[in-house]
C-alpha cells in the first residue's frame, strides 16, 4: 500500500467514465417478439434513441438527429408507444409526434411528411404544444396522450390555474386522442390541472387515468378515474374509483376488463390495491412502498404477471427487492435481491424484464424467468474494468437528526482504493450529497460520480433527508412546511455523526446538490456552520422567484414545502451575509425549471460579500447537463474547486477555473 494524502489519490475513474462512456436506459417495453427501450447517449449530445432488440439483434429505430423525449410537465416521460407495425414517438426539438416502422427493412413511408429517415410526422406545431404519456389504442388505431399547451389564455381553457405564476396561468393540460393518419387531435377529457397514466382495458371499452389539481403534487393527492368508451370514441359514465387531496394514486393497470390494479398510499405506504365489481380493497397490506414519486409520465414500478399475480419492486427503508405478489391472498414472495433497483418493469415472453441497477456494476436490461429464477442480460450500459478494490459499496446508516430526535437515513461511501491509503493520523474529507426533488431518494445503484470522489480519497454521504421517498408517507411529509430546515438538519446531523465516529475530518466537509438539492446545499452553507465548501448545480436561492418563474407542474410545490410568509426567511439570497464558505455554481442557460437568474443572483451576492465564488454557465443546456463535455467539465471544475479550498493537490490535470475573491491566488 502507498501512503498518499486523502483527496490526492490517483484514480482510474476518469470524467469520461463518469459521464460519457456509458449509456442509460429508460421506458422499457415488450411487444410481439421484441424488447424496446430508450437509450440516452452522452456522446451524441444526450440524445435519446428508441432501440428494438430481438435476442442479440439490436436496431436503432429513430435516426439522428431525432431525440425521443417529451417535455410535458418539463420532466417528460411516456415519449413513445407501439402498434403492431409502427412506433410512435415524440421528438424533443418540436414536440411533435412521429411514426417509424418497427419492421426490419420495411420503412413506413407516406406522401405526407415522409423523409429520408423513414419517419413520418403525425402532428403539426412547435414546442408550445407537447405530448407525453402515449398509449396505443389498437381497436381504434389511434393514440391516447397527455397534451400540454403553452401560451393558452384563460378564456380558452375550461380550467386554468389561479395564481400569479405566468407560466402556470397560460399552460393547459388535457387528455386527448390523436389520429395517426390525419394528425387530428380530439379532446377526451379536460378540466383538471394534470393527467397521467391513461390505461386501456383488454377490450378497449374502458379507460383508466389519474388526475390531480393544484396545489397538489402527484405524491400528495390524486384521483383515479375509470370511464367507458362509446362507439364514437368518447368517454362516458365516469367513475371516481379512489383518491383525494390526501391520497396518492400511482400506476393503474388492468387485469382483463373488469379488474383494475393500482397503488395507493391511503395506509401511509404506497400499497397495491384492486378495484372490481365488489369495490375497492387493499391487495397486499405492507409497511413498504410499491410506488414512487411521479416525476415523469409512464413510470412503472410493477407489472401484472397473470390473473392473480403482480411482480413489483418493493422498497423498505430505502432498499429494494423484487417480489411476486399474490393479490388474491395478499402475500408476497421474494424473487430477486440481486439488484439494488428494478425499474421500468414489463411483461415479456419469458417472464419479466426490467432495468436492473447494481452497487458494483452499471445498469442492465435484464429478463427474469419467473419459473426458474434465472436471469438473462439483454443489454448493458457499458463495460467496467477497474482493478479489484476500486469500487466502494454503500453502507446504509441511520442516525438521530437534530430535528426533534427523528431518525434520518443515508448511504455512506468511505474512501477506497486498490493501493492508496491516507497518512497516519489523517482523516479524509467528506462530501455530503443532497438529492433533487426534494421528493426523490438517494439510491444504492452504482454512481461513478460518487466513486470519482471515493477513489480519490474522499468519503461521501448521500443523504435521504426527511422528505425522501422509500420510507412511507409520514417520512415524506416531514419536509412539509420545513424545507430548508429538516433537510439541512439531517445533512448536518449525518456529517457530525461520521465525524464523531472518527470516520471523516470535521474541518473538511463539503456539500453538493442539484435542483432542489442545490437549494438544500445553499441553505446549508447559509444557515449551518459545519460545511467548508459547497457546489450548487442549477440550485434555488430565491424561493419567491422560483414560485414566480418556474413551470406549471411545480408552480405551487414551494408553498407546501415553505409557508408563504417564510419564503424570504428561508431564501439564501436574502441572507447572503451569513454565507461564509466558498461556493461554485453550475447552470444551464436554457433551464426552465430553475432559471439562470437563481444562480446568477447568488453568485453576485457572494462575490460582493468577498466570499470565494465561481460560476460556470453551460450554453444550450437545460435542467441537468446531457452533453458529455459539459457534464465532464462540471465534475472536474467542482473537484478542482474543492481541492483549492481544502489545500490539496489533485492527482489529475483538471484545467483551470476562474474564482472570484480566491485567497489561494
Amino acid at each position: 500500500m502507498t501512503t498518499v494524502p486523502y483527496g490526492a489519490w490517483p484514480s482510474p475513474i476518469t470524467t469520461d467514465l463518469a459521464t460519457a462512456r456509458f449509456v442509460s436506459f429508460s421506458d422499457l417495453k415488450f411487444s410481439g417478439d421484441r424488447h424496446y427501450w430508450l437509450e440516452q447517449r452522452p456522446r451524441e449530445g444526450g440524445r435519446s434513441v428508441l432501440v428494438a432488440a430481438n435476442g442479440r439483434s439490436r436496431r436503432d429505430l429513430t435516426p439522428a438527429p431525432m431525440n425521443v423525449r417529451s417535455r410535458v410537465y418539463e420532466y417528460g416521460g411516456g415519449a413513445y408507444a407501439l402498434s403492431d407495425d409502427a412506433a410512435y414517438f415524440v421528438n424533443f426539438h418540436d414536440q411533435c409526434i412521429y411514426a417509424v416502422s418497427i419492421d426490419e427493412g420495411s420503412p413506413r413511408h407516406s406522401s405526407r411528411h415522409s423523409s429520408r429517415h423513414s419517419s413520418r410526422q403525425i402532428t403539426e406545431g412547435d414546442a408550445a404544444e407537447r405530448f407525453g404519456g402515449l398509449e396505443w389504442d389498437p381497436r381504434r388505431r389511434c393514440l391516447i396522450a397527455i397534451r400540454e399547451r403553452h401560451g393558452v389564455g384563460k378564456d380558452d381553457a375550461a380550467r386554468a390555474p389561479d395564481a400569479a405564476n405566468t407560466n402556470a396561468d397560460t399552460t393547459v393540460n388535457d387528455l386527448v386522442r390523436v389520429d395517426v393518419t390525419t394528425g387530428e387531435v380530439a379532446v377526451l377529457h379536460r378540466g383538471h390541472d394534470f393527467y397521467a397514466w391513461p390505461c386501456l382495458s383488454a377490450s378497449g371499452d374502458r379507460l383508466a387515468f389519474v388526475v390531480w389539481d393544484h396545489p397538489n403534487m402527484p405524491w400528495d393527492g390524486t384521483q383515479l378515474v375509470v370511464a367507458d368508451i362509446d362507439a364514437s370514441g368518447r368517454l362516458r359514465r365516469e367513475t371516481l374509483v379512489a383518491g383525494g387531496v390526501d391520497e396518492s394514486i400511482y400506476q393503474p393497470a388492468w387485469v382483463g376488463d373488469d379488474s383494475l390494479v393500482y397503488v395507493s398510499d391511503q395506509s401511509g405506504y404506497w400499497n397495491l390495491h384492486i378495484y372490481d365489481a365488489s369495490g375497492v380493497r387493499a391487495a397486499v397490506p405492507d409497511d413498504a412502498e410499491y410506488g414512487l414519486p411521479m416525476w415523469s409520465l409512464g413510470s412503472t414500478n410493477y407489472v401484472v404477471a397473470g390473473p392473480g399475480h403482480v411482480v413489483a419492486q418493493r422498497i423498505e427503508d430505502g432498499e429494494a427487492e423484487l417480489v411476486i405478489a399474490d393479490i388474491e391472498r395478499g402475500v408476497t414472495t421474494p424473487l430477486s435481491t440481486e439488484f439494488t433497483s428494478y425499474r421500468s418493469l414489463t411483461r415479456s415472453a419469458a417472464g419479466i424484464t426490467f432495468i436492473g441497477g447494481s452497487a458494483d456494476d452499471v445498469a442492465r436490461v435484464t429478463e427474469l424467468d419467473i419459473a426458474t429464477g434465472t436471469t438473462t442480460t439483454l443489454a448493458s450500459a457499458g463495460d467496467i474494468d477497474f482493478p479489484e478494490g476500486t469500487l466502494c459499496a454503500p453502507q446504509t446508516i441511520s442516525f438521530t437528526s437534530t430535528d426533534g430526535g427523528a431518525r434520518a437515513y443515508a448511504n455512506f461511501y468511505p474512501p477506497q482504493h486498490p493501493v492508496c491509503v491516507g497518512g497516519q493520523g489523517e482523516l479524509p474529507p467528506l462530501l455530503v450529497t443532497t438529492h433533487g426533488g426534494p421528493t426523490s431518494a438517494a439510491g444504492r445503484d452504482l454512481s461513478l460520480r460518487i466513486q470519482y470522489y471515493t477513489s480519490r480519497g474522499w468519503g461521501v454521504l448521500d443523504v435521504n433527508y426527511g422528505g425522501s421517498t422509500g420510507f412511507g408517507r409520514a417520512y415524506r411529509e416531514r419536509l412539509n412546511g420545513q424545507w430548508g430546515v429538516v433537510d439541512v438538519e439531517d445533512c448536518v446531523a449525518g456529517a457530525r455523526h461520521l465525524a464523531i465516529d472518527g470516520k471523516v475530518d470535521i474541518n473538511r466537509i463539503a456539500i453538493r446538490g442539484g435542483s432542489a438539492g442545490g437549494y438544500t446545499t445553499l441553505a446549508a452553507i447559509t444557515f449551518a456552520d459545519v460545511f467548508r465548501a459547497g457546489a450548487s448545480h442549477y440550485g434555488i436561492g430565491d424561493l419567491a422567484a422560483l414560485a414566480r418563474d418556474t413551470h406549471k407542474f411545480e408552480s405551487r410545490y414551494v408553498f407546501r414545502l415553505v409557508d408563504e410568509a417564510d419564503l424570504d426567511a428561508r431564501s439564501p439570497i436574502r441572507h447572503a451575509e451569513r454565507a461564509r464558505c466558498p461556493m461554485i455554481f453550475f447552470q444551464g442557460s436554457e433551464d426552465r425549471i430553475v432559471p439562470p437568474n437563481q444562480a446568477e443572483a447568488m453568485f453576485t451576492a457572494l462575490k460582493a460579500k468577498g466570499v470565494p465564488v465561481a460560476y460556470l454557465l453551460f450554453e444550450g443546456e437545460g435542467h441537468g447537463f446531457r452533453r458529455a463535455e459539459n457534464a465532464a467539465r462540471a465534475i472536474e471544475a467542482e473537484y478542482l474547486f474543492f481541492a483549492k479550498v481544502f489545500g490539496f493537490e489533485a492527482a489529475d490535470d483538471l484545467g483551470e477555473i476562474s474564482v472570484e475573491n480566491a485567497p489561494w491566488i
